[in-house]
């Protein structure tokens, strides 16, 4: 079905671009500090995770809303969406403000959790000082735009996505260098420029709520006065997502903790290798998401003996799609360091060479499996299927393997790695059976 092909492509390349926007913030605080301090760098991506587990967080509670609302949108009812947005929105807040209390006022025992480099701590702490503001309005504006994916808006998230990128970039080369007569701020003014790059994305959606947006016609007034009894439904479906995504920004700030522990120069490595991993496989991502979309709605048409079908497709293309980033990766991991001006220990930029070259085996089992679990199977709306399988796999297998590697076997970093990117691997069989034969397709909508 060509129709399929081409709504299905310009859905997730739409989200691949947002995410390639979103995640290129950091990885421009990552190259312009890099090129300006190891430690700097070190320091911002040790905060990049605690930012990534809030980015999970966030994503937990949009989640609900675009499963729910996504299944509403194919039975053609739209009236109960702004409901769930408000929910959403509750929720997501109340975690972004746990989060910025605990960063602001516990920054050093955080970071010490994540490493033992006091030099990239103390630039560490300069960074939360001011980033932990930004934690609220990016919740809000990723909520929002995250509920209008659901009713397959998505055109608002990469031109989102896009400003900020811009600006952000701008605001680094005057901020961290101190060019154009700006001062020399350094981790500050990198965090100085996130900041304002924030503060503007959530000014364009609320534009754009206002003034472009006529399906939901969503207002101020229609998110705080909410019927309260969707709050069950929403939670049932986001509860499950929430714990797993907290599982997993949990289990990245832990591996991150654990290559903390083993140097500097791993701890340099890993910040390049992470965000130049994230840059270059966002259309996985967005493969995931979009297929969460798509399944969501024919369900939620009630055309089930199409869903099969489209399951088969969408895993051939789930497969493609990793094969072509983890090419990527590989080829584009030379130049890329070359981009850091020769700043990096001959260490540092042995270990980067060596996690990219992990990160590009096992992003095609990632490419499957995440899109499998978070796309299909969660999409469907089974998503404790993920929780458990997450639990098993990251707490009980690899998180404890790469521990007794690092700290007892005293293995290299690059062996560590390894054992922390293994499940991406093994995780593609149960996928794979749950997606084929497993009963994973749940009916979240009301029939009144």
């Amino acid at each position: 079905e060509k129709t399929f092909y081409k709504s299905f492509m310009v859905l997730a390349l739409s989200l691949a671009l947002q995410n390639l926007l979103t995640y290129g913030v950091n990885l421009m605080d990552t190259m312009m500090l890099g090129r300006y301090s190891q430690d700097a760098m070190g320091g911002v991506s040790l905060c990049n995770q605690v930012q990534f587990l809030l980015q999970m967080l966030v994503v937990g509670a949009g989640e609900g809303a675009v499963v729910m609302g996504s299944q509403y949108w194919g039975k053609n009812k739209l009236e109960p969406i702004p409901h769930i947005i408000g929910v959403a929105l509750r929720f997501g807040g109340s975690l972004a403000v746990l989060m910025f209390g605990i960063v602001l006022f516990f920054p050093h025992q955080l970071l010490s959790l994540l490493s033992n480099s006091p030099t990239v701590i103390a630039e560490g702490e300069k960074y939360f000082q001011i980033i932990c503001f930004t934690y609220i309005i990016f919740t809000i504006t990723n909520i929002l735009v995250a509920s209008l994916r659901s009713i397959g808006v998505v055109k608002i998230g990469y031109m989102i996505s896009g400003s900020t990128l811009i600006i952000n970039v701008c605001l680094n080369y005057c901020l961290i260098y101190g060019h154009f007569g700006c001062p020399e701020l350094g981790v500050r003014g990198a965090a100085i420029a996130t900041l304002v790059s924030r503060c503007v994305e959530l000014l364009i959606v609320i534009y754009y709520l206002k003034f472009k947006e006529h399906k939901l016609n969503l207002s101020l007034r229609k998110l705080v006065h909410i019927d309260t009894s969707y709050v069950q439904d929403y939670m049932h479906v986001s509860l499950p997502v929430l714990i797993n995504q907290a599982l997993w920004g949990i289990a990245q700030m832990v591996q991150t903790g654990i290559l903390g522990h083993l140097g500097g120069d791993a701890t340099a490595a890993n910040a390049i290798a992470v965000q130049v991993y994230q840059v270059l496989s966002v259309v996985c991502y967005g493969a995931a998401s979009a297929s969460g979309i798509v399944v969501g709605r024919t369900i939620g048409e009630g055309n089930q003996q199409r869903l099969r079908p489209l399951v088969h497709t969408l895993q051939v293309l789930f497969v493609s799609i990793g094969l072509c980033s983890g090419l990527l990766i590989f080829l584009l991991r030379v130049p890329i360091l070359a981009l850091l001006g020769g700043t990096l220990t001959e260490t540092a930029y042995t270990y980067s060479l060596q996690f990219m070259l992990v990160l590009a085996i096992t992003t095609v089992g990632t490419s499957y499996q995440m899109a499998c679990d978070n796309g299909i199977i969660r999409g469907g709306g089974n998503a404790l299927f993920v929780v458990k399988m997450d639990l098993i796999s990251i707490w009980c297998i690899v998180l404890p393997l790469s521990f007794f590697m690092a700290f007892v076997m005293h293995a290299s970093p690059t062996v560590v790695v390894w054992c922390l990117n293994a499940d991406q691997i093994f995780k593609c069989v149960p996928a794979f059976l749950e997606s084929n034969y497993g009963n994973w397709i749940r009916k979240l909508t009301r029939d009144e």
